[in-house]
C-alpha cells in the first residue's frame, strides 16, 4: 500500500424511488426490513469479499446470519454462500481456496454449541472442523493453511462419557466481586477461554483439537507469526484484577504446544496484536492508564519487537484522537461480528487503522518510523469494520453514514490516486422509497467558553417559518460519541415532526484525552452545562417551540436525563432508559466493580456525600416533568432497581405523571440488538410519550389504571 496515500473520496450513490412512486417517511416497522452487512473479509488475492449478512426473521422474532460473496470489483451482485441461519465469522485460507466460519446448529430443537466449519470453493458442502463439547469460535488460519487456531471454554472433564450422568450442582459459590455480566448472565470462573489448534485436512469429519493455553486466566486472540511457529495472544494473569487499573499483556506460545512467554507489556491493556510481514514486529492497540487514574483512557497504536527485546513504542502519542474508536448508533449489525485492527503495509513501513475523530470513524495511516498520521479514508462516515488483501493493496470496509445503514466499499491503493467504490446496495430497495433527513453539523459555546459540537436533524419537510417540537438526545457512556452513523431512532423522530439535537458534551470520546476525562469526579457536571447551552443555541434559531421540548437518553444518557429533570423544568416530557438514579446502589449492583478511583474517589460508605450529591434521586422532589422509564428485565449493567424503579416509585409518590416500560428478557443492549419486536415496541413507546406531551395527541396508554 502506497505510503503517501491521499485521502480517499467518499462516493455518494443517489437512490431513486421506485418509478411512479413518491418517497415516504421512515417508520418504526422499517427496522424489520433492514439488511446489515458485517465482518467483511477480503480474499488474499483481493478479488473477492466474503461477509456476514444479517436479516430479521419476523416469524421467529430473531436475527439470521448467513455468509455471502461479492467480487471486489462490484461487477456482479453478491451471492449467497451458506444458508444460515447462524453462520458467521468468515475467514479465508491463505491460498484463497477454503473459507472457515462459525456455525451454530440445532439438534432436536435445542441450540448446540457453535463449531468451526470449512467450505471448499472446489465444491461440496461445508464440513465441521471442530466438535468440542463447549464449542469453538474466533478461527484464525495458520500461514501455511494447514491449521486453524481458535478459542474455546472446553475442559478435559467435558469429554468424559459419564458427564451427563453426573450433573454439576447448580448452586453458585461466588468469591469474585465481578460475578455476572450484562448479556452473559452468571460468570463461570471455572471456565476461562483458552486457545486451541486443529489440523484442517481432507477427512470428512472433525480432527482432534489440541489445547495451546491452560490455567485459570483467559487467553484472547489469536494471531499467528508469519512463519507459523508461534501464536500470539493477550491475557491478564492477575487474581481479582478489579483491585487494579485495567491491564493485559501480550504473550506468545509455540504453535505445537509449549510454555508461553511474555513478549510485550504496557501500563494498560493490549488488544488486536498483528505481526509485521517479516515477523520482526508486532502492532497492537494499547490503552495506557493514567497516574492518577482517569475515568477515560484514550487508545493508541503501539509497535513492539516480536522477540520482546525492547519496550513497546507508542506511535500515536502526539495524535490526540481515539485509535480503534467508533461512533454510537443503533444499527451495527446484530450478531454480525466485526473485524479490523492494525493492517501492515507490504513493506512494513506503515500501518492502517481506524480512528475516532470528532464524530467520524476514519481509516488513517501511521508511519512506523515517525508516527506521522495521514488520512486514508476520511469523510462524514463511520468505518465499522475492514480488512485487506494479502499485500494490502486493496481494502474493504463496512461504512455507515447518517442516511445509510451500511454497505461495502473497496479502496484500491496500488494505483496513484485511490478512491472508494461501493460494491453492495443491500438496502437500496427500501431506502429508495424513503425521505430522510440530512444532518446539519453545528457547534456552540458552553458557559465557560468551551466549544461543543453536535448534529441537528430537521423533519424531512422542514419549514423554517414554523414552530416545531424538539427532542434533546443524550448519548451514554459517558465516554462515547454521536456522529456520522445511521441511527434509526433519530431518523424516525425527525420523520414524526421533531427537531432532534445530537450533542457531544464534555466526556465524549473522539475529541481527545483531556476532553473525555474532564468530567471525572464531576459526572454529572460540565456535561449538563454543555447540553443546556446546546438547547439554548437551537432555541435561538427561532423554529423550536420552547414549550414543547423533550429530553431522552439511555445508560449514561439515562442518568443525565434523570439529572436534567431534577435541575430544570424547561422540558415538557422526558424518557429515561436503562438509567441510574442512585450512584451508591449502582456501585453495589452493576456488573462491573468500581474498586479503583475512576468515577469516584472512595467507596460509598467512605464518602457518602459525594454519591448523594451526584445522584438524581437526591433531588427527585424537584421533578415536575412527566417521565417515561424504559428498562430491560435482564439489564445487569444498569440494574433497574437502582435506576428506573427508584425514579418511578418516587414520582408516583409525588404524583408526577410517570410510567415504567419493562421489557422481558432484554439486557442493556435492547435498543441495539434486542428482539426485533421489542426494539419496535420501544420506539413506539418513546414517541407515544412525546406525542402525548409535546404534540397534545390523544394517547391513553399511559393513563393510570
Amino acid at each position: 500500500m502506497a505510503k503517501t496515500l491521499a485521502a480517499a473520496l467518499f462516493v455518494v450513490v443517489a437512490l431513486s424511488p421506485v418509478a411512479g412512486q413518491q418517497r415516504r417517511l421512515i417508520t418504526e416497522d422499517d427496522l424489520m426490513a433492514f439488511v446489515w452487512t458485517a465482518d467483511p473479509q477480503m480474499s488474499p488475492d483481493g478479488a473477492q469479499v466474503a461477509f456476514t449478512r444479517v436479516v430479521v426473521n419476523q416469524a421467529t422474532d430473531d436475527y439470521e446470519t448467513s455468509l455471502w460473496l461479492v467480487p471486489s470489483s462490484g461487477a456482479e451482485p453478491p451471492r449467497q454462500l451458506t444458508p444460515g441461519p447462524r453462520d458467521s465469522s468468515p475467514r479465508w485460507s491463505p491460498d484463497g481456496r477454503t473459507l472457515a466460519f462459525v456455525r451454530a446448529v440445532e439438534k432436536e430443537g435445542k441450540p448446540q454449541p457453535p463449531q468451526i466449519y470449512a467450505l471448499s470453493f472446489a465444491g461440496g458442502e461445508a464440513r465441521a472442523v471442530t466438535d468440542l463439547p463447549r464449542g469453538a469460535g474466533g478461527p484464525a488460519w495458520s500461514p501455511d493453511g494447514t491449521r486453524i487456531a481458535f478459542s474455546s471454554t472446553t475442559k478435559d472433564e467435558d469429554f468424559a462419557r459419564d458427564a451427563a450422568a453426573s450433573p454439576k450442582s447448580d448452586v453458585k459459590v461466588i468469591t469474585s466481586a465481578v460475578y455476572r455480566s450484562n448479556g452473559g448472565g452468571w460468570n463461570d470462573p471455572d471456565r476461562p477461554s483458552h486457545l486451541w489448534v486443529v489440523d484442517v485436512g481432507d477427512a470428512p469429519g472433525p480432527a482432534k483439537a489440541r489445547q495451546l493455553t491452560a490455567g485459570r486466566f483467559s487467553a484472547g486472540g489469536p494471531a499467528w507469526a508469519p512463519d507459523g511457529a508461534r501464536v500470539y495472544y493477550t491475557s491478564n494473569p492477575v487474581e481479582e484484577p478489579y483491585y487494579h487499573q485495567s491491564d493485559s499483556d501480550l504473550f506468545a506460545v509455540p504453535s505445537g504446544g509449549g510454555t508461553p512467554v511474555k513478549v510485550a507489556s504496557i501500563d494498560g491493556t493490549i488488544s488486536g496484536p498483528r505481526p509485521s510481514p517479516d515477523g520482526k514486529w508486532l502492532a497492537f492497540a494499547g490503552t495506557l492508564y493514567g497516574t492518577p487514574e482517569r475515568s477515560y483512557d484514550q487508545t493508541d497504536l503501539f509497535v513492539a519487537p516480536a522477540d520482546g527485546s525492547s519496550a513497546p513504542r507508542n506511535l500515536t502519542a502526539d495524535y490526540d484522537f481515539d485509535i480503534g474508536g467508533s461512533v454510537g448508533g443503533d444499527q451495527r449489525a446484530p450478531r454480525g461480528g466485526g473485524s479490523g485492527g492494525a493492517l501492515w503495509s507490504a513493506d512494513g513501513q506503515s500501518i492502517v487503522i481506524v480512528a475516532g475523530e470528532r464524530g467520524d470513524a476514519n481509516l488513517v495511516r501511521v508511519s512506523v518510523a515517525t508516527g506521522a498520521v495521514s488520512p486514508v479514508y476520511k469523510a462524514a462516515h463511520t468505518v465499522q469494520a475492514y480488512t485487506a488483501s494479502r499485500n494490502a493493496s486493496r481494502l474493504v470496509a463496512v461504512v455507515s453514514t447518517q442516511t445509510a445503514i451500511n454497505d461495502l466499499f473497496v479502496l484500491d491503493t496500488a494505483a496513484g490516486t485511490p478512491s472508494a467504490r461501493r460494491i453492495t446496495q443491500v438496502n437500496d430497495a427500501l431506502f429508495g422509497q424513503l425521505r430522510m433527513s440530512e444532518p446539519e453539523a453545528i457547534s456552540w459555546t458552553s458557559a465557560d467558553g468551551t466549544r461543543i459540537e453536535g448534529w441537528l436533524l430537521h423533519p424531512p419537510d422542514f419549514d423554517r417559518t414554523k414552530k416545531y417540537p424538539f427532542i434533546l438526545q443524550i448519548h451514554g457512556g459517558p465516554h462515547s460519541a454521536y456522529g456520522n452513523v445511521f441511527t434509526h431512532e433519530f431518523q424516525w423522530m425527525a420523520a414524526r415532526g421533531y427537531v432532534v439535537l445530537l450533542p457531544n458534551p464534555r466526556g465524549s470520546s473522539n475529541y481527545g484525552q483531556a476532553f473525555g476525562n474532564v468530567i471525572q469526579f464531576h459526572y454529572p457536571g460540565d456535561d449538563y452545562t454543555d447540553l443546556m447551552a446546546g438547547v439554548d443555541a437551537v432555541v435561538k434559531r427561532g423554529y423550536v417551540d420552547p414549550a414543547r421540548m423533550g429530553v431522552i437518553g439511555g445508560s449514561g444518557g439515562g442518568l443525565l436525563t434523570n439529572w436534567t429533570i431534577t435541575q430544570t423544568t424547561r422540558f415538557a416530557a422526558a424518557v429515561s432508559m436503562r438509567s441510574i438514579a442512585d450512584w451508591s446502589g449502582f456501585w453495589y449492583t452493576a456488573d462491573f466493580a468500581q474498586f479503583t478511583p475512576s468515577w469516584f474517589r472512595k467507596a460509598p460508605w467512605e464518602d457518602p456525600a459525594d454519591y448523594t450529591a451526584r445522584s438524581p434521586i437526591t433531588y427527585v422532589a424537584r421533578v415536575k416533568t412527566p417521565l417515561m422509564l424504559i428498562d430491560g428485565d435482564e439489564d445487569l449493567r444498569t440494574p433497574p432497581a437502582d435506576g428506573g424503579e427508584m425514579m418511578f416509585r418516587a414520582l408516583k409518590y409525588l404524583k408526577v405523571p410517570t410510567v415504567m416500560v419493562r421489557v422481558p428478557g432484554e439486557t442493556h443492549e435492547l435498543s441495539r440488538s434486542g428482539k426485533p419486536r421489542h426494539r419496535v415496541e420501544r420506539l413506539r413507546h418513546i414517541l407515544g410519550w412525546f406525542d402525548k406531551y409535546l404534540q397534545d395527541k390523544s394517547v391513553t396508554t399511559y393513563d393510570p389504571r
